[in-house]
């Protein structure tokens, strides 16, 4: 676990699948670098990292790229990218239930508001990532949230950084895991008081809420994102119809008490979230 604000690669892409012998660790990392597309046993083909696990398909599926709006929304993807720094996104969706229970409902104003009292409330939730810095972190960007309330809103500055028709990339290779978008983005938050927001980040900020469509060309979702010419109109088409293996490890997920229904139910393109 990461304690400083140093940003590491979010695996919102994980590794392909592992490769038998006699392939070696660096016949595997190519291999990941070279990662197409992957078609499932639906027939729908996704990005690499979606593949496997139930509750990365159910999120690539109905969330990730899908355009975010709102104050709490944001606020709540921010805190989540932070707390992910040097873990995996799996761990994150995990607990995210767990981490909107802890911070009430990612409120900024009641975040805010966190004693030092809550800081040690938290720290004993085995439910969420108990690192003190990045605790520390949500409760000083949920103050700088609110001090953009009068500097036309965190949703108005972030959008600001949208990266519309920005091209479609083939591979896992192609996707880069910071740009000079993230980088101003990064600066900007930090500027106005955020913490443990590098460009590393940023840009997986980006991907998360649709500033850019970062799905692989050949992916079904790609499109989705406000960073594709037709993104909101097929964001809305397909917010509207999730995939039946979605809809599945979504439910199954709610059941088991890992993921909530709003799994499902946060795929408008202007859905409140999130990540």
């Amino acid at each position: 676990m990461i304690s400083s604000g140093q940003d590491s690669t979010p695996p919102h892409r994980p590794a392909a699948p592992s490769l038998p012998a006699p392939f070696s660790v660096r016949s595997q990392r190519q291999a990941d670098r070279v990662a197409v597309a992957v078609t499932g046993a639906d027939g729908l083909a996704r990005c690499p990292w979606a593949a496997g696990n139930p509750l990365n398909t159910a999120y690539h599926d109905t969330e990730w790229g899908v355009p975010v709006h709102g104050e709490a929304a944001l606020f709540e993807r921010i805190s989540l990218e932070a707390f992910q720094s040097g873990l995996s996104w799996l761990t994150i969706l995990t607990k995210r239930p767990a981490f909107r229970a802890a911070f009430a409902g990612f409120d900024p104003e009641r975040v805010a508001g966190f004693h030092d009292a809550d800081v040690e409330r938290l720290m004993a939730d085995a439910g969420i990532v108990r690192n003190r810095a990045k605790i520390l972190a949500a409760r000083t960007n949920a103050r700088a949230v609110l001090g953009l309330r009068d500097h036309g809103g965190l949703d108005a500055l972030v959008w600001g950084y949208a990266q519309p028709d920005a091209p479609a990339p083939r591979t896992v290779a192609d996707v880069p895991t910071r740009t000079p978008a993230s980088q101003a983005l990064a600066a900007e938050l930090k500027a106005r008081g955020f913490a443990f927001v590098g460009p590393t980040t940023a840009w997986a900020l980006m991907e998360a809420v649709g500033l850019v469509d970062a799905h692989l060309a050949g992916c079904h979702r790609r499109g989705c994102s406000a960073g594709s010419t037709d993104g909101v109109q097929r964001a809305d088409r397909q917010a509207a119809t999730p995939t039946a293996s979605a809809t599945a490890a979504a439910n199954a997920s709610t059941s088991s008490g890992v993921v909530s229904q709003e799994h499902i139910q946060r795929t408008s393109p202007v859905a409140s979230f999130q990540t």
